[in-house]
This record gives structure tokens, C-alpha cells and sequence, in this order.
């Protein structure tokens, strides 16, 4: 399992020195089996094992990153294996795509009854990522984009910055 030394997502909202990265990982593994036990969708052995992948810290991970470690794991590993398996992942809302990054963070909240974006500060100097959940932000881009008679198909939402152990550094 990787973990940085540096800040998590937990510690950026009040819990520094008490995050215990483990529970994260089996958190994000058991809500995506119930999840897609709850639709119908199959959590193959190779999708699990991507969003464990994901999870393994609170960086985005890209494509390639991913494929590396299968590759170690399975001999027979290949793009279209993971970019298949984060289809699915991306579709069941249990990863979110860091579209500066082309890269791949896990979904802390997937709701089960809606499909939600994400909005992220992310951190230059270690990399960690932070979903927040601010609904006010995603009302204001609705009305704004309603006044304008546009209609959002899409959107990702990132602000890099330094998290609070960065900032000390």
C-alpha cells in the first residue's frame, strides 16, 4: 500500500494525525460493492482491483500508473484492461477523472441515485486531492448557465493550490 507522509483528504478537513488510510481503502471497496450489487453491475476482479489502485492514496493515479502495477500482477495486463475498467468505474460514479491531470482519484460519497461531479483542490506541492462536497457551487454554475440559456452536460471543477502541511514546509 502507498501512503504519503504528507497530507490526506481527512486531514485537510479537521481530523491531521488520525487518518488511518486502510479504512479508506476498504470504505471505497465495500460501497462499490453494494452499489453495483444495488444496479445490477458486475464488480469483476480487475475492476476491484483498479479502484484499489485508485484508493491507494489520496493522489490521482493515471492510466499508465495503473497498468504498471498489473502488469507485475498479471502478465497479460493491457491498455484497453484498465481503460475498460475505469469506463465502468467513471460510469458507476466511483472515481472522478482529473481532467488537468488526466489522471483518476476515488469517489469518497458515490450517491447511489445520482451521478455527481466533482469539485477539487488539489495540492502542487504533494499531490493529494480533495473532493468537496459544496452544493452552493453546483447551484450557482446551474442558475448562471440557466440564465445564459446554456444546459451543462458536463463539468470538473479544479483549484490548485498548497494544502495546510505544504503551506508549513
Amino acid at each position: 500500500m502507498i501512503h504519503s507522509k504528507k497530507t490526506t483528504k481527512r486531514d485537510w478537513v479537521g481530523s491531521a494525525g488520525s487518518h488511518d488510510h486502510r479504512v479508506c481503502i476498504v470504505d471505497a471497496l465495500d460501497k462499490a460493492a453494494a452499489l453495483c450489487s444495488q444496479r445490477g453491475a458486475r464488480l469483476t476482479q480487475i475492476r476491484r482491483r483498479v479502484l484499489e489502485l485508485i484508493w491507494s492514496n489520496h493522489r490521482p493515479i493515471g492510466a499508465y500508473s495503473i497498468l504498471e502495477v498489473l502488469k507485475k500482477e498479471r502478465t497479460n495486463a493491457a491498455p484497453p484492461t484498465v481503460y475498460r475498467a475505469l469506463d465502468f468505474l467513471l460510469k458507476q460514479g466511483l472515481v472522478h477523472r482529473i481532467q488537468s491531470q488526466n489522471a483518476f482519484i476515488g469517489c469518497p460519497n458515490p450517491d447511489p441515485n445520482l451521478q455527481h461531479t466533482g469539485t477539487f483542490l488539489i495540492c502542487t506541492d504533494c499531490g493529494n486531492a480533495v473532493e468537496l462536497e459544496e452544493t452552493k457551487i453546483d447551484r450557482l454554475l446551474e442558475i448562471s448557465a440557466s440564465n445564459q440559456g446554456f444546459v451543462i452536460e458536463s463539468r470538473t471543477i479544479e483549484a490548485a493550490g498548497l494544502c495546510t502541511d505544504c503551506q508549513v514546509n
